[in-house]
């Protein structure tokens, strides 16, 4: 791998680049998130330690997710907790689009200061993973006690527990001057075929190769992660550049996404009997809310049927 030199004018943001270390057996992710993750958080308008969460949340779906091989596939992240501050997160990435949102109880959120814990947001919590491939129609899911000190341990443990992969995963999130959000991430995973006809990993203690990689990838900064005037191919020849091959294999552009559109909706609504959407109505109206982007979308009885 040569330094990279990609013309992007002072903001790489919203967008994740793959690698491969094949002299390792390791495979990587990094992304950054700018302009999505704002439009993301400004629908909900949540307070700090929320939003941190959010934050890193969300990146840590671009990442898992810019790794499906289904151009329709979908991953969707989600949080649930026993008496948490937090009682629901989820994320979901398709196609390059993100949304996401979180409920919580702000009074309690409010007795705990500035630096909750991830554990006084979330308690007795659970951290799930699905992925859907729609090729297929499988469907793949890993659910974990949401341990650790922050997403991202419980995102280590999840591929530890449930896949037996080594992986690393480092998240963080800074604030721009102007008050707007950056996220990024790095996600690095030491891949069992890549040792054919040897001993599966996850029963090792340890493992050379895997070590080298966690140690270079653990360097990482937050702010590193969270600055936008670093390309992201830049940031992976810091990390890597002593190594003899790292290959880039392309990017995956993120954008904000969200299905509550008419057709979308009508479709939701279809699927009820005509008492039931009477039920729902007021004033002959269905009044439906968007938990992603925090719309309300008035539909009437006739337009309904």
């Amino acid at each position: 791998m040569t330094a990279p030199t990609p013309d992007r004018a002072n903001a790489d943001l919203d967008r994740t680049v793959n690698f491969t270390i094949p002299g390792r057996h390791a495979r990587g992710r990094v992304a950054r998130l700018g302009p999505v993750l704002n439009q993301i958080l400004s629908a909900h308008a949540y307070p700090p330690p929320i939003e941190r969460v959010m934050a890193e949340a969300l990146t840590l779906t671009a990442l898992l997710g810019s790794t499906l091989k289904d151009a329709a596939g979908q991953l969707t992240l989600q949080a649930q907790t026993q008496g948490g501050i937090v009682s629901l997160l989820v994320c979901d990435y398709k196609a390059g689009e993100l949304r996401g949102y979180l409920q919580f109880d702000g009074e309690r959120l409010a007795e705990l200061g500035d630096s909750p814990s991830l554990y006084a947001l979330f308690h007795k919590g659970h951290l799930a993973m699905t992925f859907d491939l729609a090729s297929t129609g499988e469907r793949y899911q890993g659910i974990v006690p949401l341990d650790g000190e922050s997403i991202a341990q419980a995102a280590e443990n999840y591929f530890d527990q449930s896949e037996q992969i080594p992986t690393l995963v480092r998240l963080g999130m800074r604030h721009q001057a102007d008050g707007s959000c950056v996220g990024g991430g790095l996600f690095l995973q030491h891949l069992p075929e890549g040792e054919a006809g040897g001993e599966r990993l996850h029963v090792r203690e340890a493992h050379p190769e895997w070590e080298h990689v966690e140690a270079l990838g653990a360097t990482i900064s937050e702010e590193e992660l969270g600055d936008p005037a670093l390309p992201l191919e830049d940031l992976v020849w810091r990390l890597f550049n002593e190594e003899p091959e790292v290959r880039l294999q392309g990017e995956v552009p993120l954008v904000r996404g969200c299905r509550c559109d008419a057709a979308y909706i009508g479709s939701v609504l279809a699927k009820f009997s005509a008492a039931d959407r009477a039920e729902m109505a007021e004033d002959g109206v269905i009044m439906v809310d968007c938990a992603f982007c925090a719309r309300k979308f008035p539909v009437s009885l006739d337009e309904a049927a």
